[in-house]
């Protein structure tokens, strides 16, 4: 461990706009490269990038943008499709976006002559979340400060619709059980939801507000993390519904959580821009300290890569890469 955790972004990439949102593609799309997303303030460019870690004939970062899609609003949330492959002829790209304007967008493109997206209209106000069901990807959740969570299927009917006590914050779909959704609202409060019988069938609480976004580790289903006023916590749901870990981590209150792809220990938490300027840490389990601290005047979205222990960040006309160690 270095003393100094704080550090610099590894790799950069210049964008024409300030990025809201960044999103790796988290599916295999049959291809070695890796599929990224960001938004902007009314389009979203699909790009692909590889990194010297994972090509040794790689300098550092190579990155491509392979489409950008004009959007006309503001994006604030993407999330990818499994069906979006790149080993098929043509091609397919498939995700959604979640916009300013409380719709609901599903972009289909083969990259070439058909670049189609369907409106998903319903929810009265901004959305917080959303994500496709990662098996099929034939239904996608979101939840929204309307107190809902909806469930669409892709001709954008909505198929469920659960009513929360406050806002609806993070959703997360169990990665083999796809009929399991977990909902974290922003009074503290975490459901987990059965989508066969529409029931609430766990909960966990927080005992903190607000909770601005929690997180289901896909590597072990049993963990469940969260920033919930200044501090991150960690549940483990075999064990209690009140945290098992908490720790203060960010001065001007929590803003994002995730969990690694790759390692059930390793988590990343951003804060919102306040007097200090690294607002991005990446954390492990088993360190008292944050294992990184990303030094970035402004940054916006959360995401890991696949199969590196890499995290991407949106900033100012930039997109920001951070890597650490296992």
């Amino acid at each position: 461990m270095k003393q100094d955790a704080t550090r610099n972004a590894a790799y950069t990439v210049d964008c024409e706009d300030y990025v809201h949102v960044v999103e790796f593609n988290p599916f295999d799309s049959g291809d070695p490269g890796n599929l990224i997303a960001y938004g902007g303030s009314n389009y979203v460019v699909v790009g692909m990038c590889t990194f010297q870690e994972e090509e040794a004939d790689v300098e550092g970062i190579q990155y491509k943008t392979l489409r950008t899609f004009q959007h006309g609003v503001r994006v604030d949330g993407i999330a990818w499709s499994p069906e979006t492959r790149l080993d098929s002829l043509p091609p397919v790209i498939k995700f959604c976006t979640s916009a300013a304007d409380m719709k609901i967008r599903l972009f289909t493109s083969d990259l070439q002559d058909k670049n189609e997206y369907k409106v998903l209209e319903g929810h009265s106000d901004f959305i917080n979340g959303l994500v496709f069901d990662p098996k099929e990807g034939q239904e996608i959740a979101s939840v929204s400060d309307d107190h809902t969570c909806r469930i669409w299927n892709l001709e954008g009917m909505q198929t469920a619709h659960f009513v929360l006590h406050s806002p609806g914050m993070s959703v997360c779909w169990h990665p083999e059980e796809t009929f399991k959704l977990m909902v974290a609202e922003k009074n503290g409060t975490i459901r987990f939801y059965d989508l066969l019988t529409q029931q609430a069938i766990l909960s966990l609480e927080s005992e903190q507000m607000p909770l601005m976004s929690a997180h289901w580790c896909l590597k072990n289903t049993f963990k469940v993390g969260a920033v919930a006023g200044n501090d991150w916590l960690i549940w483990d749901i075999t064990r209690s519904s009140y945290p098992q870990d908490k720790r203060p981590v960010h001065m001007d209150q929590a803003c994002l959580f995730r969990w690694s792809t790759i390692n059930e220990n390793l988590f990343a938490t951003t804060g919102y821009p306040g007097k200090i300027a690294s607002q991005f840490q990446i954390h492990h389990l088993g360190h008292p300290q944050p294992v990184l601290i990303g030094s970035v005047a402004v940054g916006s979205g959360l995401s890991w890569h696949r199969t590196l222990p890499l995290c991407a960040i949106g900033g100012d006309h930039k997109l920001l890469f951070w890597v650490t160690e296992m």
